[in-house]
């Protein structure tokens, strides 16, 4: 009696037997796979360039409406400090305090914290106290900027100065500039300050040597001597 044999199995894949899938379709004038990842390809890509174009159409419409771009390099400005025109270059990053210090030589400024925390860097823009080392030197063009150095007319010193010397309203000298600043931006706008006043005035300026009664003794006198110059 004789076994009787057992077909085998195919061994024949199944996309030997037929077509893939997706291939009738694309016979048939439908979407395979393979085209319909070609189209998404180039409906992002276009996308993308397009995005692009109103990009650039945008920018184009700010330069047109007379909106001015900076850097990322050096780029000339004028700025006006104490009084002068200073003609410098500078990178669009670059903080009032850096610009004075390093690019004009005005090292009365003080960096201290660097994070506008400590005031000690204070300079006047447009009368108005601020914190250079939190100020781009790009905003501070068409302002005028005072500092220290400002303060002293041919060399004598400001009346507010001969009061922090006397009073010895400074240890370190940190703080000194930036408290002298305020100051005089108090004294500026008011001839009469109270010791409130004075107090609300340098509220902004930490000093690490705890001075703070002194400064506030020495701007009311030199209140006082202003009003009788």
């Amino acid at each position: 009696m004789s076994a009787q044999k057992t077909p085998h199995a195919s061994t024949q894949s199944p996309g030997e037997e037929s077509q893939r899938p997706g291939t009738d379709d694309a016979a048939k004038g439908g979407i395979s796979r393979r085209s319909f990842l070609k189209g998404a390809g180039i409906t992002a890509a276009g996308s993308t360039l397009l995005e692009g174009v109103h990009a650039f159409a945008h920018e184009a419409k700010e330069s047109a409406n007379g909106v001015r771009q900076f850097g990322p390099g050096a780029v000339p400005v004028k700025l006006n400090v104490n009084g002068k025109e200073h003609a410098i270059e500078i990178e669009p990053r670059t903080t009032l305090a850096e610009a004075l210090r390093i690019q004009m030589g005005l090292i009365g400024t003080k960096i201290i914290c660097d994070r506008g925390t400590c005031s000690g860097c204070t300079v006047l823009l447009d009368n108005v106290p601020v914190n250079s080392c939190m100020t781009l030197a790009l905003d501070a063009v068409g302002h005028s900027v005072t500092t220290i150095e400002a303060l002293s007319a041919d060399g004598k010193p400001h009346p507010l100065q001969v009061a922090f010397v006397k009073h010895d309203a400074m240890q370190c000298g940190f703080c000194t500039p930036g408290m002298v600043m305020s100051c005089s931006a108090l004294l500026e706008k008011n001839s009469k300050p109270t010791e409130q006043d004075v107090r609300h005035a340098i509220s902004g300026n930490l000093c690490r040597c705890g001075t703070y009664p002194r400064v506030v003794a020495a701007t009311l006198e030199a209140a006082g001597t202003i009003r009788k110059a």
